[in-house]
């Protein structure tokens, strides 16, 4: 008998049961090491706007509308690019539309290095851009990791592309305190992950997206190179119905329970999370008087916190379920949300409160979007996790621009009443407690097959 028989006779049945019974292969960790970098090259771009707003404050004389105006367009730009780029990539691929998202965001962000000075409604209308190539990545990505590893641990192994997200937070504090003032470069930094594009060209299409289309022979050779074996040696396919694009009358109408819960769902998580990482540190400095060097040491223990809750909460969900991971993540970190709010005497106050909910409260990204994409089957699992996420990331353009409302139409790099952050965290806490409860109704996914979904 030949090698290849004696595999075949020993192998799972199917290809995807083959991936489930075998440790993970360099081309799998391969997959999952481009797509978190991928995320936190980008995020790293998303959240260095934050420290170029407390910035700018000062060499632009902004308004609490204008700072504002400029944080929200960046979220703007995320509900835009999840919702396009999630339809994209289950019509055209996953891995075409991560290469286009990098595009969008380079290109954008290298515009913003050469705006003339006090021109802060055109860097809002780049943030746009910008925000459109970041917010369709980690739509696009997810998906892409999700059908590549075994479902045992997909929890964990999909939650990867966003638990190191926070890093870019880190990178970002990092990079403030070496530049310092000079918010050009700051900029000029975010034009880095180009060199992702590269990366790219080395790791196939999903197998999943290649059988929707019809295209078997190139579904086989994808999952050869993720298992690191012939082609011959790969099990059998199963049966899918093909898919000719993205259907959104389908979406609405056989799956708009799971719509509607990510998109509540991720609307309130995102809401207190995205106000703190595009507001916090001007909070700090303005409103309880931080040295600007030492915000940015203090976010780098920020960013720490988050990372550690995204693995925490990407790991959790593997063991006690997807449910009950957002659910206590969610309670937490509206706990955070309270104190902040009733208990903010010091800037150490509001520090300590801001540790918590990020590590919980956004802590719980480790497994929000790969749980969003599980909700849905293959032929429209983009698609469903791209449109759901970007209603429930209107969030991002609500927090930050509700926070510019409260602190004022006044040049703010003076003083922000502290009075404010009492109104705004306790609207984010009940929001977050919403947020919570809401997942305790979705399909619980843990250990399941995608061709079971």
């Amino acid at each position: 008998m030949s090698n290849t028989a004696v595999a075949a006779t020993h192998a799972p049945g199917t290809a995807y049961e083959q991936i489930d019974a075998r440790p993970l292969t360099g081309h799998q960790k391969s997959i999952i090491s481009l797509v978190v970098v991928g995320n936190i090259s980008e995020f790293f771009d998303m959240f260095l706007i934050g420290f170029v707003v407390s910035l700018l404050t000062v060499a632009w004389h902004l308004t609490g509308v204008e700072a504002g105006g400029i944080l929200a367009c960046s979220g703007l730009g995320t509900v835009i690019g999840s919702i396009m780029w999630g339809g994209l990539a289950d019509r055209f691929g996953r891995k075409r539309a991560f290469q286009w998202c990098v595009v969008c965001f380079v290109a954008f962000t290298a515009l913003s290095v050469f705006l003339p000075t006090g021109a802060w409604l055109l860097l809002a209308i780049l943030r746009v851009g910008v925000g459109v190539g970041v917010g369709g990545l980690n739509i696009t990505s997810i998906p892409y990791v999700q059908e590549f590893v075994p479902s045992k641990s997909r929890g964990l192994l999909s939650g990867l592309a966003s638990v190191f997200i926070p890093l870019g937070l880190l990178l970002g504090s990092i990079s403030q305190s070496i530049v310092g003032d000079n918010w050009r470069v700051l900029i000029a930094l975010g034009v880095l992950p180009v060199f992702l594009l590269v990366w790219l060209r080395f790791v196939p299409e999903s197998p999943r997206f290649y059988q929707i289309k019809g295209r078997d022979d190139d579904a086989r050779k994808a999952l050869a190179w993720a298992l690191e074996m012939p082609v011959d040696q790969v099990g059998e396919l199963p049966q899918v119905a093909l898919m000719e694009k993205a259907n959104y009358r389908v979406l609405f109408s056989k799956h708009l329970k799971s719509l509607v819960i990510i998109s509540l769902g991720s609307f309130c998580f995102i809401l207190g999370s995205f106000a703190i990482q595009s507001w916090g540190q001007t909070l700090l400095k303005d409103a309880f008087g931080f040295p600007i060097q030492t915000v940015a040491y203090l976010f780098m223990g920020v960013s720490v916190a988050d990372c550690i809750g995204r693995f925490g909460s990407a790991w959790l969900a593997d063991v006690i379920g997807r449910r009950w991971t957002m659910f206590l993540f969610g309670i937490i970190g509206a706990a955070g949300c309270f104190y902040a709010a009733f208990f903010h005497d010091s800037g150490w106050e509001f520090y300590i409160a801001v540790l918590v909910i990020m590590t919980f409260a956004d802590g719980a990204f480790g497994i929000l979007n790969a749980f969003g994409g599980e909700q849905f089957p293959n032929d429209v699992r983009s698609t469903g996790l791209g449109v759901g996420y970007g209603i429930g990331a209107i969030a991002k353009v609500v927090g930050p621009a509700f926070m510019g409302l409260l602190v004022g139409g006044n040049f703010i790099a003076q003083h922000i009443d502290i009075g404010v952050i009492t109104t705004a965290f306790t609207f984010f806490g009940a929001c977050l407690t919403v947020g919570a409860v809401t997942y305790l109704f979705a399909r619980e996914t843990k250990g399941k097959n995608l061709e079971s979904l």
